[in-house]
């Protein structure tokens, strides 16, 4: 939690009644009010980050499987490594194939044959019938015999077709470009077409990558209680940008889109999916990765952010030091809220527009005191002060939160 600067008010009080018990009031010097830099609350609209962690998948892994059976002759890839859409995987002995295929073009050079006879047959008997030099019966023989040969090329065009799908399907390509698993099957093995040994890897394309992460009920309905009462403004078509943090919290450079959201709750989470495709022209994403996912694009309208060394904590929870009216010291209690960036933390309740919070010049406050406020960016150090007087310590909480979450 927030870090505690501890101000000693009862002692500051205390010492200050004993001073003046023990000093006469008509050689005591005026005291200057001391002077402190303040900064004026003046609220805007910021934006608000929700994080989660997410998992990353391919967005096309394609198991690569044998076709047909036989002989697993060559494998041609570097395994783990990347290819391109198109290239050779896996050879499968073509020999048996290369054979059926030679068959079925023979079987329908010779059906082209017959039906080559048939039809100079019928184109001779057909003129023969019309001046009734042949019976009908002749025709009727020579109509269906050619019929029927150009039935058995069709047949065999067929079978030609088949066995050079099936002596293509001996060379196993790849039909993405993508990651490569390793080989399931080595030289040498046997490869069934309908069998567990037909499953020789798989290619997992990597751009884009996507990336999936969970939101909970709890988390939806909060949320768009926190859009009813305006406190968040979603963006139009809930439009949102996903930047990924990846180990180490360095930013992945490409933001990308979601693109697919579940319409159901699971019934073991109570949360439901949200997947989201993110550019990989680098591969530096690989499936499997966990990674932090910053959903950009809600806005918190008439926020009040403070820098964090203005915010402390004490047995009551968290205060701020004004500079009221009276240019007196008062001691204000706020709800904190998330960081906004990395020095600045945002104040749910407490204060509004107008209030001047001191962020400098802490050294001898107390309540009621009076003070001289001065622009925190036009004070300068009192000598002897150190610049790093200032209140400060560890984040209330981390700067991006997950969707409405249960305000404090």
């Amino acid at each position: 939690m927030f870090g505690t600067h501890k101000i000693a008010i009862p002692i500051l009080l205390a010492a200050a009644s004993l001073l003046g018990a023990c000093s006469d009031p008509k050689q005591a010097a005026p005291k200057q009010a001391p002077e402190v830099g303040y900064i004026t609350v003046a609220p805007r609209d910021v934006p608000q980050v929700s994080t989660f962690v997410g998992q990353t998948e391919s967005s096309r892994q394609v198991e690569i499987v044998a076709r047909v059976a036989g002989f697993l002759e060559r494998i041609a890839y570097t395994e783990g490594s990347f290819v391109k859409e198109g290239q050779v995987l896996f050879q499968i002995d073509p020999k048996p194939f290369k054979a059926q295929l030679d068959a079925a073009e023979g079987e329908l050079a010779a059906q082209q044959a017959r039906l080559t006879t048939s039809t100079a047959t019928l184109k001779r008997v057909k003129p023969l019938a019309e001046q009734n030099a042949l019976s009908q019966a002749d025709l009727d023989r020579a109509t269906g015999d050619y019929e029927m040969a150009s039935a058995a090329v069709h047949s065999a065009q067929a079978k030609v077709q088949e066995a050079r799908l099936n002596l293509d399907y001996t060379t196993v390509r790849s039909p993405v470009s993508g990651s490569t698993g390793r080989a399931l099957q080595r030289e040498g093995a046997y490869v069934g077409a309908a069998a567990e040994t037909a499953r020789l890897t798989y290619v997992a394309a990597l751009d884009p990558i996507w990336v999936t992460f969970s939101i909970s009920q709890n988390q939806i309905e909060s949320f768009r209680e926190k859009v009813a009462k305006k406190l968040l403004v979603a963006p139009p078509e809930q439009n949102y940008e996903v930047e990924l943090v990846l180990p180490g919290n360095r930013a992945y450079p490409q933001r990308g889109r979601i693109n697919f959201a579940d319409p159901s709750f699971s019934q073991d989470t109570g949360s439901f999916l949200v997947r989201a495709a993110v550019p990989n022209p680098g591969k530096e994403l690989r499936p499997g990765m966990f990674v932090s996912v910053n959903l950009h694009g809600t806005i918190r309208p008439g926020a009040v952010v403070l820098p964090q060394l203005a915010v402390q904590q004490g047995a009551r929870g968290h205060f701020v030091i004004l500079a009221n009216a009276k240019n007196e010291v008062e001691i204000r209690p706020v709800v904190v809220g998330p960081y906004f960036g990395d020095k600045d933390i945002l104040i749910d309740q407490g204060l509004k527009a107008g209030d001047r919070v001191i962020v400098d010049g802490f050294a001898r406050l107390a309540p009621n005191i009076p003070v001289t406020p001065v622009p925190a960016e036009k004070r300068e150090a009192a000598p002897g002060e150190k610049a790093a007087e200032k209140p400060g310590g560890k984040p209330v909480e981390k700067a991006t939160e997950n969707p409405a979450a249960p305000a404090r």
